[in-house]
C-alpha cells in the first residue's frame, strides 16, 4: 500500500511538472521585448524577429534612445519593430545610464564615456550569449543624444560593429581630436531645419552640442578618403566617400527638423550587409 501511494504521489508530481513545463523559461527567455535583460546594474531589451526558430544565429539593430528615453519605450516603436522584422534582425534598445548617456561635456553629467563603453561590450557579449546573435552583424544608431552616443562608439568600439547610423546628434563640444577606432562604416543622417540639433549645435547650459561637419571631418582624419559623390534618395540628399580600406562615410540630408525615420536605419544596414 505504501509502494502504491508513494508511486501516485509520484506520477502526480510528474503530471504537475510536465503541465508547468510550458510556463518555465530558459535565461534567453527570461528576457525580451516587455521584460528587462538585466546586466549588472544596467538593462536592456531585445526582440528577435518574427518567426525566428531560435537557433538560427541572426544580425542585431542595436538602438539608442534619445534624452529622458528609455528601453522599453524604444521597443515598442512600430517603425523599428518592422524595419527589424523585415530584415530578419534582432533589435536590441540599451538603456542610458541615467536620464541621459553618460558622455564627456553633456550638460547632465559629466564623464570621460567610459562606463557606456563598458556597459556596450557587456551588451554585446550578453546579447550573444543569451540569444543565437550574430557579432559580426551588429549595426549601432541613435536618435538625437542616442545619435550622441552612436558617434561616441564608432571612436571607441568600433570594431564591434559593422556600421553605425546617428540620427540627428553628434559629440559634445568640442569634438574629440582624436577616433581610436580608425575608419569606420557610417552614414550620419540630419534635418538640415532642425532646431533641436542643429548641424552647428546649439548651447545647452554650460556647454554646447558639437557641429556636424567637425565630427565628418574627424572621421575623414582616421583615413584617406575618395572624393565626394553626391545622390538623391527619397528625401535624402546624401554625399559619400570611400576610404581607401573600402569604409564608407556618407552624409544625408533631409529639409525636416528634429526628425526620426526608421528607414534611415534600414536603408543603412542593407548598405552595410551587401558591402
Amino acid at each position: 500500500m505504501f509502494c502504491l501511494r508513494r508511486w501516485i504521489a509520484l506520477s502526480c508530481f510528474l503530471l504537475l511538472v510536465l503541465a508547468a513545463a510550458p510556463l518555465m523559461t530558459t535565461p534567453a527567455a527570461a528576457c525580451g521585448p516587455d521584460s528587462d535583460c538585466v546586466l549588472s546594474t544596467r538593462i536592456y531589451r531585445i526582440a528577435m524577429p518574427e518567426g525566428h526558430d531560435g537557433k538560427t544565429p541572426v544580425g542585431a539593430i542595436i538602438y539608442m534612445h534619445g534624452y529622458r528615453g528609455t528601453a522599453s519605450g524604444a521597443i515598442k516603436n512600430q517603425g523599428l519593430r518592422r524595419i527589424a522584422n523585415e530584415l530578419g534582425v534582432a533589435l536590441v534598445t540599451a538603456k542610458s545610464f541615467a536620464a541621459d548617456w553618460a558622455l564627456p561635456n553633456a550638460p547632465s553629467r559629466k564623464g570621460d564615456g567610459s562606463v557606456e563603453i563598458a556597459y556596450f561590450e557587456a551588451l554585446i557579449d550578453d546579447i550573444a550569449r543569451r540569444f543565437p546573435i550574430d557579432k559580426t552583424r551588429l549595426l549601432a544608431t541613435g536618435f538625437s543624444a542616442g545619435g550622441m552616443m552612436t558617434w561616441t562608439l564608432a571612436c571607441s568600439l568600433g570594431q564591434s560593429f559593422m556600421g553605425f547610423a546617428p540620427i540627428a546628434g553628434t559629440f559634445w563640444d568640442p569634438v574629440p581630436n582624436t577616433c581610436d577606432s580608425g575608419p569606420v562604416n557610417l552614414i550620419h543622417y540630419h534635418g538640415t531645419s532642425d532646431k533641436v540639433v542643429p548641424l552647428l549645435g546649439r548651447k545647452i547650459a554650460d556647454t554646447k552640442q558639437g557641429e556636424v561637419p567637425a565630427a565628418l571631418e574627424l572621421m575623414r582624419g582616421t583615413g584617406t578618403y575618395s572624393p565626394v559623390e553626391r545622390s538623391t534618395d527619397g528625401d535624402l540628399t546624401c554625399e559619400l566617400q570611400r576610404e581607401v580600406s573600402g569604409s564608407r562615410l556618407e552624409f544625408c540630408t533631409h529639409g525636416g527638423g528634429h526628425h526620426f525615420s526608421a528607414r534611415y536605419i534600414k536603408r543603412a544596414w542593407e548598405i552595410f550587409a551587401r558591402e
